[in-house]
């Protein structure tokens, strides 16, 4: 497998973002994970890794994520996914933040809705989709077990979680995401967030499980 972490500046709102462009190397279809803007470099790796772009993988439907997805689909094709319960609030800029970031709010529509348990595969890797709520109503990780990685969204950060404080978020929701969702993950996962740096699952469960209320 290859994995190529590009830090995007988002067309939104200026805001740093981690995309993520995975790719099987031997079939070279690829996915590329939260198209935050600059969509020439994305597509100069794309062109440099020989890739054939199969998903468009949104963890949530933030501006700050979303960006350069659009322009991506119609350069590179690409199915646009997201999670079903998100679905709606890529065409509303007072969900997904473009209203108050942009002066031009953004109503993306996906191709496709994804749910929780799904499978995606791209050539011989398969990505099981993990419905995480909290930040929003729709926020999603997807899990290679293989390759043994996460791609966490802005549900799970090193040493920290997401916001929710936003739209459709619920700090109840997202801590449940992540001790009942991530957690219980293999210790040696790696975590790739959509924001800072990666870090494991071993690293960040003493974080959540000394928050969890102990036992009466």
């Amino acid at each position: 497998m290859l994995l190529k972490q590009l830090r995007l500046v988002s067309n939104i709102d200026k805001i740093v973002t981690n995309c993520y462009i995975v790719q099987d190397e031997e079939t070279k279809e690829t996915m590329v994970i939260d198209p935050a803007g600059e969509c020439d470099k994305i597509v100069d790796m794309l062109n440099i890794i020989e890739g054939k772009l199969k998903y468009i993988y949104l963890t949530h439907c933030h501006g700050d994520h979303i960006g350069a997805a659009e322009e991506l689909k119609n350069i590179k094709n690409g199915k646009i996914l997201i999670h079903t319960d998100d679905y709606e609030g890529l065409k509303n800029p007072e969900i997904n933040l473009t209203g108050f970031m942009s002066e031009k709010p953004v109503k993306l529509e996906a191709d496709a809705r994804v749910n929780d348990g799904d499978m995606l595969h791209i050539g011989n890797l398969e990505f099981k989709v993990i419905h995480t709520p909290g930040h929003t109503r729709g926020g999603s990780s997807i899990y290679c077990e293989k390759e043994q990685m996460l791609f966490s969204g802005d549900t799970l950060f090193k040493g920290m979680w997401g916001r929710t404080d936003l739209p459709t978020s619920s700090f109840e929701d997202i801590m449940n995401s992540i001790t009942d969702k991530l957690l219980v993950l293999p210790d040696e996962t790696i975590i790739y967030p959509g924001h800072g740096i990666s870090t494991k699952i071993s690293e960040e469960e003493p974080i959540y499980y000394n928050l969890m209320p102990g036992e009466e």
